[in-house]
């Protein structure tokens, strides 16, 4: 496969067609754009000429956008920043991104010479032009300058015999105005379609800006310890195990575990965390954090491939061949709508006027007009612009999701599924309560907890232990066992140990105590004989609290929580969030059942979701119509089972994203309504005779203007939603 990079590509639509084409080539398996960076991933059969491959590229791209610029990526090429690679690096602010600067849309104007060229022509044949020569002559080179790539397009498009697309309605109608002697309507049509074109890149880059600050988070640069000094090396140069420093700052390169140091870390561009981590020695730190204030050496833990950063940047180049029900719909629609329209304007200029013997001119004045009216720039370009507005609002927030498609599912959605641990609840567990049996005491019942449990690396596991300051001789241990969703069993000194729910105890001829306290209980038995329990706790997020009312605000009908936890524990946590419905002491696979159930009884049209930590829960997510993950954009399972992942550990980014998906939805949906509303309007009219030139000027260009402008206020729906 090869990735070649197409600079300046700001059109969703040209986009399409650029996919489209280069999957037809002949030496291509399959093609994929990536709008996000810009990128057409290639893949290609065997024994092709690659440099060949890549000059049909660059001409089919130059076909549709002249002005990109086509360039295979390098190997190891950042994806969204440039790469440091020579001694400069070393003079670099560290702390300074390196991306592209925000532009204002003035800048985007100063940038076209060309437009602006013709528009100052224009301004003077429209007040001067008779003055000076005829005023054809001024009109013609402010057209010649304004729709230079429109008309350059069309007419090579004509010759490939690529007639019906927005080019060719653009040339035909703004010829055939001249032919009728409106040179002020026929620049002007192409003037406003230009300035349209202006407003779209500057739509674009607003909310691409906006997943490229997401996801400038690699570090160009990686201080490797050597010794007692440190060597600047690449990212992906790195090895779990080495020991690396990041300054004040810089960017902290790989996911790794503080060793030495203690310092406050920006998690914003990751987490969407405004407030800064303070973490110290022994704590993990995420490949993208920034360091804000000490120096801190660092082990590393994961390759840079396997790194946070990694697996973020591969999300988010994915998210873009996921299309939504509503794209599918109208790429297919303009595939036949053009074509359509072309022999409609056609008929309406030839066939009344051969009928009833009128003015031939009067009658392709109206197919002209139609023509300017029927063009679908306003929802071919709009309707993708606006879900790709809809992700980039949700990357500013911390959230990221995978495709278009699952924001109309979020938007969809009216029962959700949540697991306990780690997503309502903290899921840090402490011992609050130890209770030996009469044949036992408390330092023998966390003794044996101790033996049974220290092979897990389950939060609870790790809870128990704490509370054991002995040693444990590991070779006495043998054939341990995790049994799912009851606890664990283990062999010490060939004598079982079994830790666990009260339904373990039970199948092992034990009975055990009779709890009442709200907690998870651990009983413990060595040897056939309980020893006792052990009341672990897990806090209630504060974020939680209020979730369920905020949920249903937002349409959520059905709310259901699902865990392997206790009855009691689930009953507390139930009651004190409101949740309509739960299922308690859960076996993994209970859960996949129950949740196949709860599919089973939606409603038509609307979807179920799954929202969890992502650590255990990879087989309900994977199974639910939109997987949404907390808190664990560090796992594998989760970044690969999950449709949605949240990567601030806070359940109130569910209402957020939920928020999102149906504001996005109401600007799509309003600009499919308007732009056919006012194009079926005027598109009558036209054909009546009774609208001219400039009514068809605002039925396409100025419908697809305002259309592209109501898309930009869903970049900033979460600052909204959140005021």
């Amino acid at each position: 496969m090869i990735k070649i990079i197409l600079e300046g590509l700001n059109c969703s639509n040209c986009a399409g067609k650029i996919e489209d084409h280069t999957n037809k080539l002949p030496e291509v398996e399959s093609a994929r754009i990536n709008f996000v960076n810009s990128t057409l991933e290639v893949v290609h059969k065997e024994s092709v000429d690659v440099e060949g491959l890549i000059e049909k590229v660059e001409k089919l791209v130059k076909r549709f956008e002249p002005d990109v610029v086509v360039r295979l990526k390098k190997d190891g090429e950042a994806d969204y920043q440039g790469e440091i690679s020579s001694c400069e690096a070393c003079e670099i602010n560290p702390g300074e991104k390196t991306g592209e600067a925000k532009k204002s849309l003035v800048k985007y104007f100063m940038t076209r010479y060309r437009l602006l060229a013709g528009i100052a022509f224009y301004a003077f044949a429209v007040a001067y032009g008779d003055k000076f020569l005829d005023p054809l002559f001024w009109f013609l080179i402010a057209y010649g300058l304004i729709g230079y790539d429109v008309v350059k397009t069309a007419v090579k498009n004509i010759l490939r015999g690529e007639v019906f697309d927005e080019n060719f309605l653009m040339f035909i109608a703004t010829v055939g105005a001249f032919f009728l002697g409106e040179y002020i309507e026929a620049v002007a049509v192409m003037l406003f379609y230009e300035v349209g074109e202006v407003f779209q890149s500057y739509a674009v880059d607003n909310s691409r800006k906006s997943i490229k600050d997401l996801v400038d988070l690699k570090a160009a640069y990686a201080n490797r310890v050597d010794g007692k000094s440190f060597v600047r090396v690449s990212p992906e140069s790195l090895e779990p195990g080495d020991r690396i420093l990041v300054k004040p700052g810089e960017k902290v390169p790989v996911d790794g575990k503080i060793i030495k140091g203690m310092s406050l870390l920006d998690t914003s561009a990751l987490t969407g965390e405004s407030i800064p981590r303070e973490l110290t020695i022994g704590e993990d730190v995420l490949g993208g954090f920034i360091n804000t204030s000490s120096t801190l050496e660092v082990e590393v833990s994961n390759r840079y491939q396997d790194s946070t950063v990694a697996k973020v940047l591969n999300l988010i180049e994915n998210a873009s061949s996921k299309k939504s029900n509503t794209e599918k719909f109208i790429t297919k629609f303009a595939r036949y709508y053009t074509p359509a329209v072309v022999f409609m304007a056609l008929a309406i200029s030839v066939i009344p006027p051969l009928l009833t013997g009128d003015d031939f001119g009067n009658w392709l004045q109206r197919g002209l007009i139609f023509l300017v009216i029927s063009c679908p720039c306003a929802l071919v370009i709009s309707i993708p612009l606006g879900y790709f507005g809809g992700i980039g609002a949700a990357s500013k927030e911390g959230i990221l999701i995978k495709g278009s498609q699952y924001l109309e599912a979020l938007k969809n959605m009216d029962t959700l599924v949540m697991d306990k641990t780690g997503t309502l609840t903290k899921g840090v567990f402490e011992v609050v309560e130890m209770e030996s049996s009469e044949s036992s005491d408390v330092t023998e019942l966390v003794r044996f907890a101790a033996i049974a449990e220290e092979m897990s690396n389950h939060p609870i596991a790790l809870s128990v232990r704490d509370k054991f300051t002995g040693d444990i001789d590991i070779d006495r241990l043998t054939e341990y066992t995790e049994i799912g969703g009851k606890g664990v069993s283990v062999l010490y000194d060939g004598r079982p140990v079994i830790a666990g729910n009260s339904r373990l105890m039970r199948e092992n001829g034990i009975e055990p105590a009779a709890i009442e306290e709200i907690g998870t209980v651990v009983h413990v038995a060595f040897d056939g004989r309980y020893l006792g329990y052990i009341l672990i706790a897990d806090e209630i997020k504060e974020t939680s609290l209020g979730l369920v009312e905020k949920l249903k605000e937002v349409g959520i009908k059905r709310t259901v929580m699902l865990t392997g936890d206790h009855e009691n524990i689930a009953l507390h946590v139930r009651n004190r969030l409101n949740i309509d419905e739960y299922r308690s002491e859960l076996l993994p696979q209970e859960k996949v059942e129950i949740f196949e159930e709860l599919k089973k009884s939606k409603r038509d049209r609307k979807t179920i979701g799954f929202v969890g930590d992502g650590i255990n829960d990879a087989p309900v997510l994977a199974l639910s119509d939109i997987g949404i993950s907390m808190g664990s954009v560090g796992s594998d399972a989760a970044v690969e089972a999950s449709d949605v992942v949240i990567m601030k550990d806070d359940p109130a980014k569910i209402v957020e994203v939920i928020r999102i998906a149906k504001y996005t939805h109401k600007i799509v949906l309003q600009n499919i309504v308007f732009a056919l509303g006012v194009k079926a309007l005027v598109m009558g009219l036209g054909a009546l005779g009774m609208a001219n030139m400039w009514a068809a000027v605002f039925a396409d260009v100025g419908v697809a203007l305002i259309a592209v402008l109501n898309v930009s206020r869903i970049f900033y729906a979460g600052k909204r939603n959140k005021s």
